[in-house]
Protein backbone atom coordinates (compact mmCIF):
# COMPACT_ATOMS: atom_id res chain seq x y z
CA UNK A 1 0.00 0.00 0.00
CA UNK A 2 2.99 2.29 0.56
CA UNK A 3 3.80 2.38 -2.57
CA UNK A 4 0.47 3.21 -3.90
CA UNK A 5 0.77 5.84 -1.47
CA UNK A 6 3.50 7.17 -3.12
CA UNK A 7 1.96 7.26 -6.61
CA UNK A 8 -0.62 9.34 -5.20
CA UNK A 9 1.63 11.43 -3.54
CA UNK A 10 3.58 12.48 -6.72
CA UNK A 11 0.23 12.63 -8.68
CA UNK A 12 -0.74 15.34 -5.96
CA UNK A 13 3.12 16.82 -6.63
CA UNK A 14 2.19 17.27 -10.44
CA UNK A 15 -1.26 18.64 -9.40
CA UNK A 16 -0.05 21.80 -7.18
CA UNK A 17 2.82 22.64 -9.52
CA UNK A 18 0.26 23.03 -12.37
CA UNK A 19 -2.11 24.89 -10.54
CA UNK A 20 0.76 27.12 -9.28
CA UNK A 21 1.49 28.26 -13.02
CA UNK A 22 -2.25 28.83 -12.99
CA UNK A 23 -1.98 30.91 -9.61
CA UNK A 24 0.20 33.31 -11.53
CA UNK A 25 2.39 34.20 -8.80
CA UNK A 26 -0.87 33.66 -6.28
CA UNK A 27 -2.54 36.08 -7.77
CA UNK A 28 -5.73 34.26 -8.66
CA UNK A 29 -7.16 33.01 -6.16
CA UNK A 30 -9.00 29.35 -7.20
CA UNK A 31 -5.86 28.37 -8.69
CA UNK A 32 -3.83 29.21 -5.63
CA UNK A 33 -6.34 27.63 -2.91
CA UNK A 34 -5.74 23.95 -5.29
CA UNK A 35 -1.82 24.22 -5.50
CA UNK A 36 -1.84 24.83 -1.53
CA UNK A 37 -4.29 22.19 -1.26
CA UNK A 38 -2.21 19.86 -3.51
CA UNK A 39 1.11 20.28 -1.66
CA UNK A 40 -0.63 19.49 1.69
CA UNK A 41 -1.80 16.71 -0.02
CA UNK A 42 1.24 15.52 -2.02
CA UNK A 43 3.03 15.70 1.78
CA UNK A 44 0.41 13.79 3.69
CA UNK A 45 0.41 10.95 1.20
CA UNK A 46 4.43 11.11 0.98
CA UNK A 47 4.67 10.97 4.87
CA UNK A 48 2.26 8.02 4.70
CA UNK A 49 4.68 5.97 2.05
CA UNK A 50 7.40 7.12 3.99
CA UNK A 51 6.20 4.58 6.89
CA UNK A 52 7.67 1.65 5.19
CA UNK A 53 9.78 3.35 2.39
CA UNK A 54 13.03 4.16 2.83
CA UNK A 55 13.69 7.85 2.76
CA UNK A 56 15.67 7.84 -0.35
CA UNK A 57 14.00 5.78 -2.01
CA UNK A 58 10.22 7.68 -1.62
CA UNK A 59 11.73 11.21 -1.64
CA UNK A 60 13.49 10.29 -5.03
CA UNK A 61 10.68 8.04 -6.51
CA UNK A 62 8.02 11.57 -5.16
CA UNK A 63 10.10 13.83 -6.56
CA UNK A 64 10.66 12.12 -10.03
CA UNK A 65 7.01 11.34 -10.63
CA UNK A 66 6.05 15.25 -9.74
CA UNK A 67 9.48 16.21 -12.37
CA UNK A 68 7.72 13.80 -15.00
CA UNK A 69 4.54 14.48 -14.50
CA UNK A 70 5.20 18.50 -14.30
CA UNK A 71 7.10 18.20 -17.44
CA UNK A 72 4.37 16.40 -19.53
CA UNK A 73 1.43 18.87 -18.16
CA UNK A 74 3.44 21.68 -19.61
CA UNK A 75 3.91 19.96 -22.72
CA UNK A 76 0.01 19.52 -22.94
CA UNK A 77 -1.10 22.79 -21.45
CA UNK A 78 1.23 24.81 -21.87
CA UNK A 79 3.08 23.73 -25.39
CA UNK A 80 6.55 23.73 -24.01
CA UNK A 81 9.17 22.26 -26.01
CA UNK A 82 8.92 18.36 -27.50
CA UNK A 83 12.86 17.94 -27.96
CA UNK A 84 14.56 14.69 -28.28
CA UNK A 85 16.93 15.43 -25.50
CA UNK A 86 14.10 17.00 -23.06
CA UNK A 87 12.26 13.27 -23.80
CA UNK A 88 15.65 11.21 -23.61
CA UNK A 89 16.14 12.74 -20.44
CA UNK A 90 12.14 11.93 -19.01
CA UNK A 91 12.91 8.37 -20.02
CA UNK A 92 16.37 8.64 -17.87
CA UNK A 93 13.89 9.93 -14.97
CA UNK A 94 11.36 6.62 -15.31
CA UNK A 95 14.37 4.44 -15.81
CA UNK A 96 15.47 5.81 -11.93
CA UNK A 97 12.34 5.51 -11.17
CA UNK A 98 11.91 1.55 -11.81
CA UNK A 99 15.25 0.78 -11.07
CA UNK A 100 14.69 2.36 -6.99
CA UNK A 101 11.72 0.42 -6.82
CA UNK A 102 13.28 -2.88 -8.22
CA UNK A 103 15.46 -2.52 -5.67
CA UNK A 104 13.92 -1.32 -2.82
CA UNK A 105 12.38 -4.40 -0.60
Amino acid sequence: MAWVFLFIAGLFEVQWAVCLKFAQGFTRPWPSVFSVVGMVFSVVFLARALKSIPLGTGYAVWTGIGALGTAIAGMLLFHEPRAVARLVSMGLIVAGIVGLKLVTK
